[in-house]
């Protein structure tokens, strides 16, 4: 490791899609927070994977949500290893229902996390992230592919496209980018819970590539827009899904 290494937040670092950018960004020489809601064991084990193949990486626990806690993420990242170059909102909450039996307290706390959880963590990135950053979002194809039962969460994760690409134009002038990454199905925790096995096939047969995607897949597009190579990549919604639309 280099003694100033390029610094990397990932929030929902403890699994799924956030635990296999923590590895990928530690692989390429980044020191990585690893953002964590509740899984603590998970995250020290993301942080034993980097650290024993001789990367730099520390377990922060934060609810998203929380101002102060969103805070924490970006101070720790200072304290430990000097900045914060790169940010990656991986954490999310995911509902599905017809929105006519749409449990409204479910909206809010779907909303509470990928909305707010959002802003909160992208005012940090706006005032912390160090010229030639960048600033990552999550997104989902789904927004565009309008599937039955995703009503709440694709409304959540299209406000998410929206802050995303006024913030890429608010930071004019700072050398920070800021991109969503929108995957199609992908064979994590979250998408899987709930789908029996019928379901996941019809899901994974519909890109031309006919399989699910990996969370490898989608860590490989954030550890290129986090690289010098896609750092002309600023203000866009990466469909990473296989080629469903």
């Amino acid at each position: 490791m280099p003694a100033h290494p390029r610094v990397a937040v990932v929030t929902g670092g403890s699994r799924g899609i956030g635990r296999q950018a923590v590895s990928r960004l530690a692989a390429d020489g980044f020191a990585v927070v690893v953002g964590y809601a509740g899984a603590r064991d998970l995250a020290e084990e993301a942080v034993k994977e980097v650290t024993a193949a001789g990367g730099r990486a520390v377990a922060v626990q934060a609810d998203v949500a929380e101002e102060r806690e969103a805070a924490g993420l970006f101070a720790a990242a200072e304290s430990e290893y000097g900045g914060v170059d790169v940010v990656v909102h991986a954490a999310g909450r995911m509902h599905l229902a017809p929105i006519a039996d749409l449990d409204l307290a479910e909206l809010d706390a779907l909303y509470r996390t990928n909305i707010r959880g959002t802003f909160a963590i992208a005012q940090q990135a706006a005032r912390k992230v160090r010229p030639g950053g960048t600033i990552i979002t999550f997104s989902t194809s789904v927004v565009g592919l309008a599937f039955p039962g995703y009503g709440a969460y694709s409304a959540s994760k299209g406000a998410v496209e929206a802050l995303t690409l006024i913030l890429a134009r608010e930071l004019r002038g700072r050398d920070v980018t800021v991109n969503a990454v929108a995957p199609g199905p992908t064979a994590t925790g979250l998408f899987l819970d709930g789908k029996d096995e019928e379901t996941v096939a019809r899901l994974a047969a519909q890109p031309p590539l006919e399989r699910l995607g990996t969370p490898a897949d989608i860590a490989e597009v954030v550890a290129f827009l986090a690289s010098p190579a896609g750092h002309w990549i600023n203000g866009q919604v990466v469909h990473a899904n296989g080629g469903i639309i």
